[in-house]
């Protein structure tokens, strides 16, 4: 029997096609395919030891070794896990790192069991390096840049716009000391996979908010950040008073909402507090010893009114934070652009406003 294969069409994630990812679970943590979920062949101990026999005796024997510690109860449970994937998702597509043997033997076992479904040509590797290509794509695409001091709500600006980009969703991160989301920071190939995804939907022209290369633990990759830097800008002013509400909300309430929602009052109080605390601690070479002594007080005194009911109380330590840290960092580097690359400059309407008619005059569609 041939066991069908796909190619690694870009296409396949466009669509949202099912996917299930036959590698280990040490690889598939260090990088998956958009939406796959992992159902193993071998878990990362077979795995290990199925490698070691290559290495040292060659793929026959690498076979035999992975035929015996994967026979019986363990691949009749594995066979099942793919069946009912398969039944909840019945085009399901296959794939592993290279597309071959161990999607192969995923493809064997299930038409055995009267299951016929394809696998990837090339598997990961080729999807990879297929998403790899469209970012570095995607840098010679026309591009607008939205800045502004912290606080001027540019990511919910880059919300707004079908054709925004939202790299600090990709990074799971706001891109700052105190941008650091409850859940785990995807892998690099994640980060880089989820924009490569999100490019797919973007063919002609993309809106994106103006960031370091550096995104918490993730790092725009170099070519697109060529693009970014060369690109033309707008940026987002707005009274003080408006960006404390702002990063009231963003760190503060929507922090909150994590939290609670994953850890349950009393712990995701206690979590919420140490990440608030440990941010501001660590801006301590920046500060300055005497400055952050204070701040560190403000914010005790916030925790203790938060616990009776007083959220605003946080304004205390957020108002100095955005003085006398964010805004003058933001200051020093706009002093490193060509003003004249700044398009509009204005309050956060007129900014959507202008972003659409740029999107508009770029065009809002084109070729993949």
């Amino acid at each position: 029997m041939t066991l069908p294969l796909v190619e690694p069409n870009l296409a396949l994630l466009r669509e949202g096609r099912p996917l299930i990812d036959v590698r280990a679970p040490v690889e598939f943590a260090q990088g998956a395919l958009p939406g796959a979920v992992n159902l193993p062949l071998m878990d990362d101990e077979e795995r290990h030891r199925v490698g070691i026999a290559y290495k040292q005796q060659g793929q026959k024997a690498a076979i035999e070794l992975g035929e015996r510690l994967v026979s019986g109860g363990i691949k009749a449970a594995r066979v099942a896990a793919w069946r009912r994937e398969l039944e909840a998702h019945p085009d399901a597509i296959v794939y592993c790192f290279r597309g071959g043997l161990r999607s192969q033997v995923a493809q064997q076992w299930l038409a055995d069991a009267g299951i016929t479904r394809p696998r990837i040509r090339g598997g990961w590797k080729a999807m990879r390096q297929a998403l790899c290509t469209r970012i570095d794509a995607a840098a010679e695409q026309p591009m607008l840049v939205v800045g502004g001091l912290t606080g001027c709500a540019k990511t919910s600006l880059i919300d707004a716009l079908d054709q925004g980009l939202d790299l600090e969703g990709c990074a799971r991160h706001k891109g700052s000391a105190f941008g650091r989301h409850p859940l785990p920071a995807p892998a690099q190939i994640d980060f880089e996979h989820a924009m490569g995804r999100r490019l797919l939907e973007l063919p002609a022209s993309l809106v994106l908010e103006d960031e370091s290369r550096h995104i918490g633990a993730s790092n725009v990759p170099l070519t697109f950040w060529h693009g970014m830097e060369a690109a033309p800008r707008v940026r987002v002013e707005m009274p003080l008073d408006w960006r404390l509400a702002q990063i009231h909300k963003d760190y503060i309430d929507d922090l909150w909402t994590v939290y609670r929602h994953q850890f349950g009052d009393w712990l995701g109080w206690s979590l919420m507090r140490k990440q608030l605390s440990g941010a501001l601690g660590r801006l301590k070479k920046r500060l300055g010893s005497a400055r952050l002594a204070r701040l560190q007080r403000l914010q005790r005194l916030a925790f203790r009114e938060h616990e009776r009911g007083n959220w605003q109380a946080h304004e205390a330590w957020l108002a100095p934070l955005l003085t006398e840290y964010y805004d003058p960092m933001y200051r020093y580097q706009l002093e490193k652009h060509d003003d004249k690359r700044f398009l509009h400059v204005g309050d956060w309407d007129s900014c959507l406003a202008f972003a659409r008619d740029w999107v508009a005059e770029h065009g809002q569609t084109g070729e993949g």
